[in-house]
């Protein structure tokens, strides 16, 4: 492959870039359980060393909130969805081929197979240019911290920033702090368990409604016309559960039975509070407008809840629209030939999300059970454990490459990225110095193991980045690789 080949790689169809700057046009896609919305962006990147970076981004065209359609309570209605995708284009002003590069992000009843299928085929032209994420409990929780402002707020602040994403179905939750997500967990409750037309007949009763209902000694089925009364009592209980998953008050054993990913453990001080998802419009009083769900009423609880407490309730810069904007995109050449690849066909691989975990390479001794753990913490931050894809490992290395130091840490790598190499897929690690080949060799020779392995470096990457690895150069032992980042609103 020649180095020119590089402009067939970048699903930009860029070539490996010499511009000081480069102007994208992308869109980002939300289609959740709830609600549906697209966003058009216009990217400004600049270089820098050996990579771009999003220097601006310029919000150019809004869609209306969309409540997703259903053919039934569970199968979207994929026909009318394309309509929608349609008239916003036409809005928008931009053309399928005007979009450079994008993301399409699904979450709850969206991710079931069925659907996930039916969506993605109406972006089938696209598919080069977008990045796919179906998106769990772990991933909602923490996209909605970045692009709510509190990922950006608790690097400002000396304390604890908890985010509180309140949605159709759920309520997402992460403590932020030093521009980092510590811990997320979700918990049952939202606005949309329970859904009224315009008489007060309920025409959407969710089990988990049924059973908040339930749970106070009240019987609803469809058809029927709760009081208001016991809509009152219904989203009193929620807000509770919700504060209890919070913890900003102790957690009961009946809403822990709520959780649906582990509890928030350790320190429950909350220096500020942000609000996202859906609720939070009712929470910040920028909608009065009922849309025939529990929203209202279970936003006040939650406020009158939250201000007993002392944490400052801040506003975000995206509420709502908490999602991300769309996706930069761009290719760089790996400098150098310290990289390890083995078998070389294991190369090209698309799309390959990133995690960062927490780990601290400067230390004299490397302990393998922590680097084990981190691993695991950052696979669980973005829905990845599962390991029903390969994943890249991306680390900043730092002191001495002493056998000792090789072997701890690719012993730590060994244990935490096992799943993934049992079920076969590729043990990917980049690096931003120059020791993987180093990492490579010492994986393959001396530790043995038997998956393929991709060990590059000269790259620095982060969480919501997305790699692309292109086949080997031989004239220079590199290889080509698009970085594809989720760009997030910018900060107020």
């Amino acid at each position: 492959m020649a180095i020119d080949d590089g402009a067939q790689f970048s699903n930009a169809e860029r070539n490996l870039l010499e511009e000081d700057e480069i102007v994208l046009i992308s869109v980002g896609v939300d289609i959740g359980s709830s609600t549906s919305h697209l966003a058009f962006s216009r990217l400004t990147l600049e270089q820098r060393n050996a990579r771009y970076v999003v220097t601006n981004r310029e919000l150019v065209h809004e869609s209306p909130i969309y409540f997703t359609p259903y053919l039934d309570g569970e199968v979207i209605d994929s026909d009318a969805l394309q309509a929608f995708i349609k008239k916003t284009y036409e809005e928008s002003g931009f053309k399928q081929e005007d979009i450079d590069t994008g993301a399409l992000i699904l979450t709850g009843v969206a991710v079931r197979r069925r659907n996930a299928r039916a969506i993605g085929e109406l972006f089938a032209a696209d598919a080069g240019k977008f990045v796919a994420v179906s998106a769990g409990d772990g991933l909602e929780s923490t996209m909605a911290a970045h692009g709510s402002g509190a990922i950006t707020r608790s690097k400002e602040i000396d304390g604890l920033v908890l985010n509180i994403d309140i949605g159709g179905g759920t309520t997402k939750l992460a403590r932020c702090r030093g521009g980092k997500v510590e811990q997320v967990t979700a918990v049952e409750g939202g606005a949309r368990l329970i859904v009224m037309d315009k008489d007060g007949s309920i025409n959407r009763l969710e089990p988990t409604g049924k059973a908040y209902a339930k749970e106070l000694g009240i019987d609803l089925n469809l058809g029927d016309k709760p009081s208001e009364q016991d809509l009152e009592r219904i989203t009193e209980r929620m807000a509770t559960r919700i504060l209890e998953a919070a913890g900003l008050s102790p957690l009961s054993a009946e809403t822990e039975a709520l959780l649906r990913l582990p509890r928030l453990d350790g320190e429950s001080d909350v220096a500020a509070l942000i609000f996202s998802g859906g609720v939070s419009e009712f929470v910040y009083n920028n909608h009065t407008e009922s849309f025939g769900d529990l929203g209202p009423m279970l936003a006040r609880h939650v406020r009158e809840g939250v201000e007993k407490f002392s944490a400052a309730i801040e506003k975000p810069r995206a509420t709502i629209r908490a999602t991300v904007i769309g996706a930069s995109q761009y290719t760089i050449q790996v400098s150098g030939s310290t990289i390890f690849i083995k078998p070389e066909d294991t190369v090209p691989v698309r799309n390959v999300p990133v995690i960062a975990p927490e780990l601290d390479l400067t230390l004299d001794i490397l302990d393998p059970d922590t680097i084990s753990d981190a691993i695991t913490v950052a696979l669980t931050r973005l829905d990845l454990a599962e390991a029903d894809q390969p994943v890249a490992v991306s680390f900043h290395w730092g002191g001495s490459a002493t056998y000792k130091r090789l072997d701890d840490f690719c012993t730590g790598i060994k244990n935490g990225m096992a799943k993934f190499t049992e079920n076969n897929h590729p043990l990917i690690l980049v690096n931003d110095l120059d020791v993987g080949g180093l990492l490579g060799l010492h994986l393959k020779e001396e530790m043995g193991i038997k998956a393929a392995t991709i060990s590059i470096d000269g790259i620095e990457l982060s969480e919501f980045d997305y790699i692309d690895i292109g086949a080997m150069i031989p004239t220079s032992g590199a290889v080509p690789v698009v970085i594809k980042s989720l760009v997030f609103p910018a900060p107020a």
